[in-house]
């Protein structure tokens, strides 16, 4: 029962922290490298004390760099502003990754779309 109740509160913390990811990216940093950002997941090392965040940028391949090169220079107000409104001790080391699957998703899409279109020529 332990475990389970362990693993409840982890992924309780992994949805808190994402939600306040998401108010602490959209509305607190000022910086102007930092565009508009979705926060897709967060995934938290097994002892808590790191998390890799997932995150799409809008943009091109230099914007997105440039956001994620924003993002991971100011982890330490957002460790900060991110132990105080969730009341932590110690807030997780943050790393910042960029997250591609939906360009990925959409190139999959384009080309069994293709697919479909050449299938009913022939037909």
């Amino acid at each position: 029962m332990e475990n389970r109740s362990a693993q409840h509160h982890k992924d309780r913390l992994i949805e808190a922290i994402k939600e306040e990811l998401v108010i602490i990216v959209t509305g607190e940093l000022s910086d102007p490298r930092v565009g508009l950002v979705t926060v897709n997941e967060v995934i938290m090392a097994p002892g808590g004390k790191a998390a890799r965040v997932y995150v799409a940028v809008e943009g091109d391949d230099k914007e997105q760099k440039d956001c994620i090169t924003a993002l991971n220079d100011a982890v330490g107000f957002i460790r900060h502003q991110l132990a105080d409104s969730l009341s932590l001790r110690i807030a997780p080391d943050i790393h910042f990754v960029l997250d591609s699957s939906g360009k990925y998703g959409a190139r999959i899409d384009e080309l069994l779309h293709r697919i479909d279109k050449r299938g009913k020529k022939k037909s």
